[in-house]
């Protein structure tokens, strides 16, 4: 700009001489006109020229002006393509529904996760408490005729992470029964009871010159102070057992009257109280803050076979009556280890607990049972990829496990997971009497039952139902 200045100062003179010559020059009145309309453009061009800043600040102004009205423009289109991004990437993570509050897999999602940020703390709690009364007892019986009692394991839909209860979660933990010093498990197989169950038998042992683990060198059998103490004091074989079998009821009860002798040394007992609660086979309180319920706890008890995952648990078997002296084989201890190896191996954002939790709560509780539908999704963890049970294949998952299911209910046949199965992993621990044996049918009895059947397939299609109606309402 101060160039064109310059160079219109320069025409400027130029032009002021013009004029000088022409004053000179005697001319017509016309030339006289037109010189005085050139001297009027010369000095409106001065006057312009003499304020050029103004002009200057103006085009700076337009300037800036521009510049905001096109960065303002460009920050829209920035912010619309990321918004249009985003909604490919939500589309693409969840191919059959979207994001609102009517998409099933969200919904579950939501409402499972709340209550599994709840459990975290009551498990610590839980855990914590149970480990206590286990060091009481064997702090008190520690040397006597009594058993050892181990580091309790937690079972159970809870610890799995599946649980279908909204309210008053029961804590399932197994408490493992180890023989006292000069006694010996015998597990004797039992065939008059459905399933694979046991009877414990108690037996002494001869300790003479055998280091125990405690020092201890004298034998129940042949030391006389030792048998006379072990006749006086609470013995096993005089308190716990019918005969020479381990009493699954009489367990129970003396674990049950432990608990509410040894609450009173516990700190919880300043702030918490404690109810027990009426049962067989196990041990089963609930902790209470004033009126208000915080844990339902059952503690089961279980004789480890072998050093493997199964164990002989004071669990009810499926029938009418349940001998005192039976105990049922459990695999509860298999089943968590294995989905802490599947939730170890999955994707985060598996739904396969997410898949089982809705399945078992559409039960109606009759034919089909929640370890029903705990096997069906079992054995669809172990045959199919675990990257499909990603959130965006959950409805797919779901059809999965209902196909399963109707198709062993036409077979009549649904083969036991753990029992004849060449697909359980290496991790898990098995007799070698379970991976060679023949697969056990839990389906049995609809095979043997033509009524049982019948309603096994109305309920099926009942629980389709229910399923439904809690994909679309949630409820």
């Amino acid at each position: 700009m101060e160039q064109r200045a310059e160079m219109l100062n320069r025409e400027m003179t130029r032009l002021w001489q013009e004029v000088e010559e022409m004053s000179q020059e005697q001319r017509s009145p016309e030339q006289t006109n037109q010189r005085q309309s050139g001297f009027a453009w010369a000095s409106l061009l001065l006057s312009a020229l003499q304020h050029w800043q103004c002009w200057a600040i103006a085009g700076v102004l337009v300037l800036l002006f521009g510049l905001c009205w096109w960065l303002r423009k460009w920050s829209c289109e920035a912010e619309t393509q990321e918004e249009s991004s985003d909604r490919d990437v939500e589309e693409e993570e969840d191919e059959e529904g979207n994001d609102d509050a009517n998409d099933p897999g969200r919904y579950l999602e939501d409402a499972i996760q709340r209550r599994v940020q709840n459990w975290d703390r009551p498990c610590e709690a839980v855990n914590s408490l149970v480990e206590k009364f286990i060091i009481l007892f064997n702090n008190d019986f520690f040397n006597t005729s009594f058993p050892v009692l181990e580091k309790a394991i937690e079972v159970g839909s809870v610890f799995e992470g599946w649980s279908p209860h909204e309210e008053d979660i029961p804590y399932c933990l197994l408490v493992p029964l180890k023989p006292p010093r000069g006694h010996i498990f015998h597990l004797e197989p039992c065939s008059m009871w459905p399933g694979r169950n046991f009877r414990v038998r108690v037996e002494l042992v001869c300790t003479c010159g055998m280091v125990q683990p405690t020092r201890e060198t004298r034998c129940f059998l042949h030391d006389p102070e030792e048998e006379q103490r072990r006749n006086e004091g609470p013995s096993i074989l005089q308190d716990l057992c019918t005969g020479s079998y381990l009493d699954v009821q009489k367990t129970a009860e003396w674990f049950q009257k432990m608990v509410r002798r040894f609450w009173k040394d516990l700190p919880e007992s300043a702030a918490y109280r404690l109810m027990p609660l009426p049962s067989e086979r196990s041990c089963k309180f609930r902790v209470l803050r004033g009126w208000e319920k915080m844990f339902l706890i059952e503690l089961i008890f279980g004789v480890q076979e072998g050093d493997s995952d199964i164990f002989l648990s004071s669990q009810y078997i499926e029938a009418a009556y349940t001998s005192r002296t039976l105990w049922p084989e459990t695999y509860a201890v298999a089943e968590m280890k294995f989905f802490r190896l599947i939730a170890s191996q999955a994707q985060p954002d598996s739904f396969h607990l997410r898949c089982l939790q809705l399945c078992t709560r559409s039960l109606m509780g009759r034919e089909f049972s929640a370890y029903t539908l705990k096997t069906v999704v079992m054995h669809l963890l172990t045959t199919m990829p675990l990257s499909h049970w990603h959130r965006r294949h959950f409805l797919q998952r779901l059809e999965d496990i209902m196909g399963y299911l109707q198709s062993c209910l036409k077979k009549r046949c649904l083969n036991h997971f753990f029992i004849g199965n060449d697909n359980v992993p290496d991790v898990i621990i098995l007799p070698l009497e379970l991976r060679m044996t023949e697969p056990f049918n839990i389906f049995q009895h609809l095979a043997q039952n033509p009524n049982a059947h019948e309603n096994a397939q109305l309920e099926f299609e009942e629980m389709q139902h229910r399923l439904h109606g809690l994909l679309l309402h949630g409820r």
